[in-house]
This record gives structure tokens, C-alpha cells and sequence, in this order.
């Protein structure tokens, strides 16, 4: 039996297929991967539905047209996530220039599943929201999806320590977003 964090194993005939022009192919993968991506996108976007959900749509519109490119090298789904965090990142350099906009509690999203009860997300995802955005995307990569200072200066196009030191700075800024709420 196949690990469980193994790929769908259909997902290596619908890949193909899709390639191949299988729209149908592509749906599936679409059904398969498109909550993990949003949910990666959603808080890459600052929490913001609209732009998590353009983000994802811009992410399989680039996969659909790269599929061709795909290796198998490594498990769709690694691949597709890569693209979609990619499509994110070049989404907030674009936008390196424009303010963060502060969230209303009616754009906030509701998640049954959280360590946290549901005033205490709603009140960190507003925060996160908060971030500037460079800073916002290390903090959501480095402590929420796990990569590294490494990958995360290739994605961003900065140094190991300039990485380290937007983590440092997301940190202490949120921190203080979250005191000052206390108050």
C-alpha cells in the first residue's frame, strides 16, 4: 500500500492527459488541488476571498498552459503548489507599491477546524492581514508552510538574512498588532 501522503495515483494518467488537451483531466486535478491551493493563496493574500480566489483561478490558468512543461520529477501537486505560491509572489511584487488595505470583520473567513477558538483566528488572521505584504509572505511561508529562509529568498528574490530579518520584523509586528488589540 502506498504511503498516505503519496499523490493520487490517478493523478499521473489525468497529468498526462490533461496534457494532452483532456479537459476532463484537467477538471479532476482542479477538484483534487484547488482547496489546498486556495488555502495557501487565501493567506499569501492576506486573507482578501476575492484576490485568494483570482490567485487560484490565475494559478490553473498558468498550470493548464505550463502542463506541457510538466517533468513528473516530482508530484503534481508539489509542482502545482510551487506555481500557484509563485503566481502569489509575483501577485504581491506587483503590488510592493500599494497599501495594505485593513480588513472588516464581515471579510473574514469562516473555518470550522482551528487550534484556536473562532474569536482568537478572526482576530490573527486580521492582524496577519495587517502585515506589509513582503513581510506578510515570509511569515505565511516560513511559519505557516514551512519553507525555508533558503527557498523563500529564491522565491522573493532576496537575501537568506533579508528573509530572516522580514520573519523577525512580521513577528514582532504582529505581536504588536495582536497587544495593542488587548488594550
Amino acid at each position: 500500500m502506498p504511503p498516505a501522503t503519496a499523490a493520487p495515483i490517478n493523478d499521473v494518467d489525468d497529468v498526462r492527459a490533461a496534457a494532452g488537451g483532456d479537459r476532463q483531466a484537467f477538471q479532476r486535478l482542479y477538484r483534487a488541488h484547488a482547496e489546498r491551493i486556495y488555502g495557501a493563496l487565501y493567506r499569501l493574500a492576506g486573507f482578501d476571498h476575492a484576490r485568494a480566489e483570482d490567485l487560484t483561478q490565475d494559478a490553473f490558468v498558468r498550470a493548464w498552459q505550463k502542463l506541457g512543461e510538466f517533468r513528473h520529477e516530482s508530484a503534481f501537486g508539489t509542482w502545482l503548489y510551487r506555481l500557484a505560491v509563485n503566481v502569489a509572489l509575483m501577485d504581491i511584487r506587483a503590488r510592493r507599491s500599494d497599501p495594505v488595505r485593513t480588513m472588516d470583520d464581515e471579510d473574514l473567513p469562516e473555518q470550522a477546524e482551528s487550534p484556536f477558538c473562532a474569536a482568537e483566528r478572526e482576530e490573527l488572521e486580521r492582524a496577519i492581514a495587517r502585515l506589509p505584504p513582503r513581510a506578510r509572505a515570509v511569515l505565511v511561508l516560513h511559519d505557516v508552510e514551512g519553507w525555508r529562509h533558503e527557498d523563500i529568498g529564491t522565491e522573493l528574490d532576496m537575501a537568506v538574512g533579508t528573509s530572516k530579518a522580514q520573519l523577525h520584523r512580521a513577528r514582532g509586528l504582529l505581536r504588536k498588532i495582536l497587544e495593542n488589540g488587548h488594550e
